[in-house]
This record gives structure tokens, C-alpha cells and sequence, in this order.
């Protein structure tokens, strides 16, 4: 889990997120992923990208939910990025690998 690092000097936690809430906690990884974890007004929200593939947003009743999902989500969001993108294995491997990560974290 080394290569995820805070997001922007943690300048974003605390702030407003792009579709309301406020920021808990936004970690990003060297490959182009980001993980961000959201307090709204009724809900807990954790959103996960992967630049230029994927945008993907899961809500969560509580935050001790939405906390285990969001460490949950961490590993295999660095494996798409560390084992397909790249190795050059392909677009093909890269939609498969993401509908498998969506179904899994629907």
C-alpha cells in the first residue's frame, strides 16, 4: 500500500467534494487512482477513479461502513493500476478488470 499518498497535501480533507459532502479522507496512487471517503448530510460516500478509465461513487448508511469499504477497495484498485495498466496488457483486460472490480464493490 506504499504507493498511495495523501491527495494534494491533504489540502482537499475537510473541504467540500465535487458533488457535495465534506471530504474525510482522499488518498491517491502514483498510477493515476484516486480514493475519496465523503460525510453528506445522510450518507456516507466513497468514490474511486482511475484517470481516464473509471469514475465509480458507493454509499454507505455509516461511516464505520464506509471506512472498512474504503480500505477494502484500496488493494484491488492498485492492482489494475500496478498489474494491467502497466504491463501493457490492454484496454481489454483493463474493462474486464474494472467490471469485475464494479461488480464486486457495486
Amino acid at each position: 500500500m506504499s504507493n498511495w499518498f495523501v491527495y494534494n497535501d491533504g489540502d482537499t480533507t475537510g473541504g467540500e467534494g465535487t458533488e457535495g459532502g465534506i471530504i474525510l479522507r482522499d488518498e491517491e496512487h502514483e498510477q493515476g487512482a484516486r480514493l475519496t471517503l465523503k460525510r453528506g448530510e445522510s450518507f456516507f460516500a466513497v468514490s474511486c477513479s482511475i484517470r481516464g478509465w473509471m469514475d465509480h461513487t458507493r454509499f454507505f448508511a455509516t461511516e464505520v461502513e464506509a471506512q472498512r469499504e474504503y480500505l477494502s477497495m484500496k488493494p484491488p484498485l492498485a492492482n489494475m493500476l500496478e498489474n494491467i495498466l502497466s504491463n501493457g496488457k490492454g484496454d481489454l483486460k483493463m474493462w474486464e478488470a474494472i467490471a469485475d472490480f464494479v461488480r464486486r464493490y457495486p
